[in-house]
């Protein structure tokens, strides 16, 4: 009886397999080089390479963002600030319209609305904000996990007792830029 290989690259399973880290390229690492990295391995290089900039510019002075990103006189946790940095690109996506619909619905449905047409406005805003920046950080932690193995980025957890590789027990994502990303993207 022989065991097939778990970790062989799955065939005509409608999944393309996940490429290996690349190896080093020789000399220094240029924009165009990242950008043909992140086509090659990321599902949507677009919306990693923004999240790799913004991670740039939130580490600009150390190459590290997080756990917390100072914004205004409030601490924000990364991700948070990743998504409501990424939420003008999704402005006039027609599942975001559907969400500010459904939940405008919901509210004038539940009597929660104010009969103020801008106190209302802001309410259905703030809703639409917190259920966008839910599911935007589940689209931020994936896009993170291409860039850790495109091998652009370093993640790890920092929080309650001690920095620790695993998310847990009140812990908050560092996330820390390569100094071959830092030195193609002009962050370091």
């Amino acid at each position: 009886m022989t065991q097939p290989d778990l970790f062989a690259a799955a065939t005509g399973q409608g999944r393309a397999p996940v490429p290996a880290e690349p190896a080093a390229a020789p000399g220094p690492v240029d924009l165009r080089a990242i950008l043909e990295r992140l086509a090659r391995m990321c599902e949507r290089p677009r919306y990693s390479f923004m999240v790799l900039n913004l991670i740039a510019q939130a580490g600009a002075g150390t190459g590290s963002a997080g756990p917390y990103v100072r914004e205004g006189g409030r601490h924000v946790p990364v991700r948070d600030w990743l998504c409501d940095a990424l939420l003008p690109v999704g402005a006039r996506d027609p599942r975001r319209r559907a969400i500010e619909g459904r939940v405008r619905r919901e509210l004038a449905c539940a009597r929660t609305l104010p009969a103020d047409p801008a106190q209302a406005e802001q309410v259905v805003e703030d809703e639409v904000r917190r259920r966008v920046r839910q599911s935007g950080r589940t689209n931020v932690s994936r896009a993170v996990s291409e860039l850790v193995r495109a091998g652009l980025v370093r993640r790890h957890y920092q929080g309650y007792r001690v920095d620790h590789e695993n998310r847990g027990a009140q812990r908050q994502a560092v996330y820390t830029i390569t100094e071959e990303a830092r030195a193609a993207l002009g962050a370091g």
